[in-house]
C-alpha cells in the first residue's frame, strides 16, 4: 500500500472511533519512518502513543495529552515479509491499541505497558533470545490461570516437588472438553508443554507447569539470584 494511500485509511479509521473514546487526544500523525525493534529482527513498532501527563491531583483530558503515530515505513516492512499481510486489518489493531493505551494512562491502569511487555519476551523466546520464563503472566488475563499472549493461550498449572514421584499425568480444559498429556519426563521450574494433536491444529496453545517454591527458596532467589531451569516441549493431547 502506497503511504498516500495508507495515510487516506489511517485518517478514515481514526474518523470511525467514537468522540468519547477520543477525549485527550491532541490527534493521528502518519509518518514515513520504520521502526525496528532494537534488538530483535523482523520485529517492527507499528504504532505509537506518546502520552503527555500534567501535575494534577487527579487524572483527566485536561491533565493527560496523547498523540497517537502511525509508522508506514514498518507496515510496509512487515508486509514484505508476509504475502498474506492485511493493510487494513493491522492498521485498525494497531490504532485502537494505541488508543487503549491512552484510555488506561487516563485511568492509572498499566495494563496494556503489561501485555506489550510479554509480546516482547514471547518474541526474544522465538528467536532464541534470552527471556523472562514467565512472560505469560503478564499476557490478558482471562482467568483460572489462562492467560493469552500475541494470540497464543498458555493454561498454568502449579505442581508440588515434594509429590514429583507420584505426579499424575497433567489435565487441562480446552474448549467444553477435558484433555490429558503424559506428564512430561523433565520439568524443571518452568517447563512449557506445546499441545498437539487433532483438536489443537488451528490453536496455539502450552500447558505451562510452574513448580511451586517454598518461602526459604523464594527468599534465597532474592539474595542470591540463580537461573531457573526453563523445559520446552511438546506432547499429544488425548480426550479424556
Amino acid at each position: 500500500m502506497r503511504f498516500k494511500d495508507f495515510e487516506r485509511s489511517a485518517n478514515e479509521a481514526f474518523d470511525e472511533i467514537p468522540e468519547e473514546y477520543l477525549e485527550g487526544i491532541d490527534g493521528l500523525v502518519v509518518l514515513r519512518d520504520a521502526r525496528p525493534h532494537p534488538s530483535l529482527p523482523d520485529v517492527f513498532t507499528l504504532g505509537e502513543c506518546t502520552t503527555d501527563d500534567h501535575l494534577s491531583e487527579y487524572g483527566s483530558p485536561d491533565t493527560t495529552r496523547s498523540l497517537i503515530a502511525l509508522y508506514w515505513g514498518s507496515f510496509r516492512e512487515l508486509a514484505r515479509r508476509d504475502p498474506d499481510f492485511d493493510w487494513e486489518g493491522e492498521l485498525w489493531e494497531t490504532l485502537t491499541h494505541e488508543l487503549r493505551h491512552h484510555l488506561e494512562s487516563l485511568a492509572g491502569d498499566d495494563a496494556l505497558e503489561d501485555v506489550d511487555y510479554a509480546a516482547d519476551e514471547l518474541f526474544k523466546r522465538q528467536d532464541g533470545l534470552d527471556f523472562d520464563p514467565w512472560y505469560w503472566q503478564s499476557g490478558e488475563d482471562l482467568g483460572g490461570g489462562h492467560f493469552v499472549v500475541e494470540g497464543g493461550h498458555y493454561l498454568e498449572r502449579v505442581w508440588d516437588p515434594r509429590e514429583r514421584d507420584t505426579m499424575p499425568d497433567v489435565e487441562f480444559e480446552w474448549q467444553g472438553a477435558r484433555y490429558r498429556v503424559a506428564r512430561p519426563p523433565e520439568l524443571g521450574d518452568v517447563c512449557f508443554v506445546w499441545i498437539d494433536g487433532p483438536d489443537f491444529e488451528s490453536a496455539s496453545l502450552e500447558v505451562v507447569l510452574v513448580r511451586r517454591r517454598g518461602w526459604w527458596e523464594g527468599l534465597r532467589g532474592l539474595f542470591f539470584g540463580g537461573r531457573p531451569v526453563v523445559i520446552q516441549t511438546e506432547a499429544v493431547a488425548r480426550k479424556v
